[in-house]
């Protein structure tokens, strides 16, 4: 009975003066001038696995698509959808509550006009339900039942899995038939609010089928990416989401309370057919943290041994002092070329309170090692902590400076840090006092919403004074003489295309 269900997978255009929101696949929100959606590997692999048991599955990023308001309103309203999932964070949960119960509105005022002259709508008998999904929701699930007519709150990062366990669970009503449900998942019963328990996050990755690319438009998340030097690109998982797991700030430690990942040749299969099918020339895993060790060891044989790293390049998110030479000179030689860091701060007591695991010679020795194998470090840094003072936010821009400008660090990208809801930050500051507002509109990234003896106007400063280092001579010399070819070329112009729009990303007037 529940197959019948015509579900559409979403999500809505935000417009904003503040510019296109980074929501997708994404651990820190950030409205960005520039447009540069990143495929959502997670709501991608929902909807293709939704399409393998037999549901009839739609796909629509607004966002992606640069698609206006009233157009996505029209397009959800023809689809005549049973089920419509969206994935939230912080910063839009509120905007996503409005556009809820706007949907719920129009289902019922439709349902009203229809049962007048004796018609049905929506697929059938059954009523619009709205399941939302990601690390907001799952921090705290009950606030969107009280704030908007949601039906379903599932909670967790495997929430691919659990979408299907909750649809192959509904009867024809779309209630669910509770007892054959997984944890994690919350719903109403009249005005109750009630739920399964807690969830679990360790299926297994290797059942889930590869995802279905042309269900969920590839080709809008396959150019635009700044961190692509090969187009068309596009994003995979390993994993999910980091074995070091302990950092206090990161969003993504609420939804993946466990490390797993899928095995080396799995993902090599992936790997492979996205070449064949799709002509992808890059690649970039969205792991937390990609596997090392063995796990490591033996994929990077395979993508020799299967002759890929001829045919595709790979980006991945790496720890300081996870890896030795040899293991960046396996790599390089595996295909990869992006690794993204997380540097953080330039302070050891900084570090230490976010729970890094690391040590500041750490930072440097590993970018040179990298660099002296050929790869290109990209390195995360953050403004805004609240027990920093404005001269040691200005160590972790020299530091950035000096990477860059070394030629150690390749690129680099800066922002000033939140505590999101369900993080170890989170709850520091509410202990401690230092939470300046719990209006989740602010937690964009545009100003600190910690109490800090630094000015908001002095972290704005310091963000533009870290992307400025693009403009000193030493650091535009390294980028021109590395240079190769004309694929090289279009990658410098995007980053520069990129610095000038990250600058308008923290005016003084945002």
């Amino acid at each position: 009975m529940s197959k019948r269900f015509k579900i559409l997978i979403t999500y809505p255009p935000l417009p904003s003066h503040k510019g296109y929101p980074l929501l997708s696949q994404n651990r820190q929100f950030q409205w960005f001038h520039r447009h540069c959606p990143i495929y959502p590997v997670v709501p991608a692999q929902a909807a293709t696995l939704l399409k393998k048991n037999g549901f009839q599955v739609i796909w629509k990023d607004g966002i992606a698509e640069k698609m206006k308001y009233t157009d996505w309103l029209e397009f959800v309203k023809n689809t005549k959808a049973n089920i419509i999932v969206m994935e939230t964070k912080t910063p839009v949960i509120k905007k996503h509550w409005e556009i809820i119960n706007t949907l719920k509105k129009d289902s019922l005022e439709q349902e009203g006009r229809q049962n007048n002259t004796a018609m049905r709508h929506l697929a059938g008998p059954e009523k619009l339900k709205i399941i939302l999904v990601g690390d907001h929701v799952t921090a705290l699930p009950e606030e969107s039942f009280q704030n908007s007519k949601v039906d379903f709150v599932l909670t967790g990062g495997d929430y691919d899995f659990l979408l299907l366990n909750l649809l192959q669970n509904l009867n024809s009503q779309l209630k669910p038939t509770v007892p054959n449900l997984e944890g994690g998942i919350y719903y109403r019963e009249g005005k109750t609010i009630k739920n399964t328990g807690k969830f679990i996050a360790n299926h297994n990755l290797n059942t889930l089928p590869f995802i279905d690319r042309e269900l969920t438009g590839w080709q809008n998340y396959a150019y635009d990416v700044g961190n692509f030097s090969r187009t068309p690109g596009t994003y995979i998982m390993a994993g999910r989401d980091c074995w070091h797991h302990q950092c206090s700030f990161c969003s993504w430690t609420t939804l993946y309370p466990q490390y797993h990942s899928r095995t080396p040749d799995n993902v090599l299969d992936e790997i492979g057919e996205l070449i064949r099918k799709y002509n992808i020339k890059e690649i970039m895993d969205d792991t937390g943290t990609f596997p090392i060790g063995q796990w490591l060891h033996e994929f990077c044989k395979g993508m020799i041994n299967r002759g890929y790293h001829q045919k595709v390049i790979l980006d991945c998110n790496m720890r300081f002092g996870a890896i030795d030479f040899e293991g960046y000179k396996l790599m390089k030689k595996a295909g990869f070329r992006f690794l993204l860091f997380g540097l953080e701060s330039a302070n050891q007591k900084t570090l230490n309170r976010i729970s890094k695991n690391m040590k500041i010679e750490e930072i440097i020795s590993s970018c040179k090692l990298a660099r002296q194998a050929g790869l290109s470090p990209h390195v995360t840094i953050m403004f805004g902590y609240p027990w920093e003072e404005v001269e040691e936010a200005q160590q972790t821009v020299h530091l950035g400076k000096y990477l860059l400008c070394k030629g150690y660090a390749k690129t680099l990208q800066a922002t000033i840090v939140i505590p999101y809801p369900g993080t170890p930050l989170f709850q520091e500051c509410k202990q401690k006092g230092w939470l300046q507002t719990e209006d989740w509109n602010r937690y964009d990234m545009r100003k600190s919403i910690m109490k800090t003896s630094i000015e908001s106007q002095q972290l704005q400063e310091l963000v533009q004074t870290t992307y400025k280092v693009a403009f000193h001579p030493e650091f535009i010399w390294r980028q021109i003489i590395s240079i190769r070819n004309f694929d090289d070329l279009k990658y410098f112009s995007r980053g520069a295309k990129a610095v000038f729009a990250h600058l308008a990303d923290f005016k003084q007037n945002y």
